[in-house]
């Protein structure tokens, strides 16, 4: 991300690493699972030509701190991970701002949406549907091919102690290769930082992290189900992605927790802000505009 500032910022309750970079209206980039905030690396630099772009580490993932796990997971839950970036965001200059966020920083950002509907500007939600539809349709279907759900979810240190024994590259590759129909989309320097960013740490943080998934943001949302958001929501998902072959509607299903939802699929798997670029810039300079 050329001309982008590399820092880390301390919060309340961990320690972020970001990029920041470019002028403009505020915005903020979430990652997914088990990816860093370079995973936005084709599309950062061009949105810093209009915004001032900040890409995060969500707590526990990339160089980002991994703070011990509380009982009940609740430090790791998206409640915890949104408070995290609104104190970035502020430390940064910016007490309203727009968000978007890919898999894990979508369910962080629909969480950041609830909880601080006075800085959240506009949203853009990438290749989810809501956490609680997803362990709804979780079938045989949706376990052997989203395996990580549920597995990752396992009380600690089980998946900790599983996935620290296997080659941090194999198994990167098998993971994301089960959710796109090929990895052209990365360039080999990404990937190197993917498995380097791969480590004890990570895996202890994302395991939190789907603990949390399981449990306390479960209940935080099911408290949640009566409200609807009232700032313009933008979700994208991939036509191939799990999103696409197994959920109908997914605008429908966020039409039911906010107001005023736009989007489409786009001929992607998971990755779509890696494997569609243009496609979601489009989209971005149209929606934040």
């Amino acid at each position: 991300m050329p001309g982008f500032t590399l820092t880390d910022i301390e919060t309340s309750g961990s320690r972020i690493r970001l990029r920041h970079g470019g002028s403009g209206p505020p915005l903020l980039l979430l990652h997914g699972n088990p990816l860093t905030h370079v995973a936005w690396h084709k599309m950062a630099p061009r949105l810093a030509e209009r915004f001032h772009v900040v890409a995060a580490d969500l707590r526990g993932y990339g160089d980002s701190s991994a703070p011990p796990e509380e009982p009940d997971s609740s430090n790791y839950s998206f409640r915890a991970m949104a408070q995290d970036q609104v104190e970035v965001m502020q430390a940064l200059g910016h007490d309203r701002f727009y968000v978007a966020g890919h898999d894990r920083g979508g369910r962080t950002t629909h969480r950041m949406c609830l909880d601080h509907p006075d800085k959240v500007l506009k949203a853009a939600i990438i290749d989810i549907v809501p956490t609680l539809d997803m362990w709804a349709a979780m079938d045989k279907e949706a376990a052997i091919g989203g395996w990580h759900w549920p597995f990752m979810a396992q009380p600690a240190d089980f998946p900790e102690r599983m996935l620290g024994g296997v080659d941090p590259d194999w198994f990167m590759r098998k993971k994301l290769l089960k959710l796109t129909a090929s990895l052209d989309h990365i360039p080999p320097e990404i990937w190197d930082e993917y498995v380097r960013c791969f480590n004890e740490k990570t895996i202890r943080g994302s395991c939190g992290d789907y603990r949390a998934a399981a449990t306390i943001d479960c209940e935080l949302d099911t408290a949640d189900l009566g409200r609807k958001l009232d700032m313009p929501i933008l979700v994208l998902w991939g036509k191939t992605s799990s999103v696409g072959k197994r959920f109908a509607d997914p605008l429908g299903l966020w039409r039911l927790r906010a107001e005023n939802v736009r989007g489409e699929a786009l001929p992607t798997g998971h990755y779509v802000n890696e494997e569609a670029p243009e496609q979601m810039l489009d989209w971005f300079l149209r929606f934040f505009a």
